[in-house]
């Protein structure tokens, strides 16, 4: 969970089911992000204000408190963070959540679950790898 000058993007996952938020994160982190996890809205937004820098939210969309087109919302509304990027993943996204997604600028939905080659290029898009030179 360290963000060293190393690694690529800080991003930010979501979801309250653990297990797969600790899996996703192991995932990426061995792809070289710094992968910050919350479990709620309100723990994404608390470290959205202590991690400004992080490039990217990757949230679930049902969530027993609040729902991660609430998350996507209030980021929406905050001046900083309006054109963060989200990824949003879900199990169950009807044809309303997604026109609200669309409208909201979500840059991608993937269904649950992940299938992660897929993720990752996307990310791979989104972030290219740093070049290692050879000497």
């Amino acid at each position: 969970m360290n963000a060293s000058s190393s690694s690529r993007q800080q991003l930010l996952l979501v979801d309250d089911e653990e297990d797969a938020l600790l899996e996703l994160a192991e995932l990426l982190e061995g792809e070289g992000f710094a992968c910050h996890t919350a479990t709620s809205v309100k723990l994404a937004l608390h470290h959205l204000t202590r991690h400004p820098d992080i490039a990217l939210v990757i949230t679930d969309l049902r969530m027993p408190e609040e729902s991660g087109m609430s998350l996507i919302r209030r980021l929406r509304e905050h001046t900083s963070r309006e054109h963060l990027p989200v990824i949003v993943m879900s199990g169950h996204a009807d044809m309303e959540d997604v026109s609200d997604m669309l409208r909201l600028q979500v840059l991608d939905l993937f269904r649950k679950p992940i299938y992660h080659v897929r993720l990752l290029e996307t990310l791979d898009n989104l972030f290219p790898k740093p070049r290692v030179e050879v000497v």
